[in-house]
């Protein structure tokens, strides 16, 4: 069988992405409707920060949990999970490699030696700081085409929909 037959076979041929798809080609209906657009942003948006986050050998959910860790203190991995929206089953991967570069620390948690507490070190705290402007970076790439106010106003909106969704989901909306 050639290559040019196997790439023909319906049950090997790729269905385009939203993102591979010529949007002039895409029917205005389409093109129009509010949730296509936002997970086609959505997915642009993920693509830029998870490409920029590379560069400095990072993940989204290591930057997730620096920040929730500098913002609001030392946490269980628990307490980290709920206030990150990370899986408890994912979140030791996390932990793991934050601790493997000596971003994090681990202790026993003197109110209950089973838990450990999470803390960021001083490391961790200049590798947030790089973080950071990395995270601003990809935000401008993302918003360029829009002036402060309708930043302000898409981060307003975006906000409402998103906390009266999770507000009616199961889980705080995860």
């Amino acid at each position: 069988m050639t290559t040019e037959h196997a790439q023909a076979t319906p049950a090997t041929t790729a269905q385009p992405s939203d993102d591979d798809m010529d949007d002039r080609a895409t029917p205005d209906r389409l093109r129009k409707l509010p949730s296509r657009l936002l997970v086609r942003t959505a997915s642009h948006a993920d693509r830029l920060v998870s490409e920029a986050l590379a560069t400095e050998s990072a993940r989204k959910w290591h930057f997730v949990v620096l920040v929730a860790l500098t913002e609001a203190g030392p946490a269980s991995q628990s307490a980290l999970s709920t206030r990150t929206g990370i899986f408890r089953s994912d979140m030791v991967a996390v932990i793991n490699d934050l601790a493997d570069r000596g971003l994090v620390e681990r202790a026993p948690d003197p109110d209950d030696r089973r838990r450990n507490v999470i803390t960021v070190t001083a490391r961790g705290r200049a590798y947030l700081r790089r973080l950071d402007d990395i995270i601003d970076t990809a935000q401008e790439d993302l918003l360029a085409p829009l002036n402060e106010a309708e930043r302000g106003q898409l981060t307003s909106l975006l906000t409402r929909l998103l906390d009266h969704h999770a507000k009616a989901a199961p889980h705080g909306g995860r």
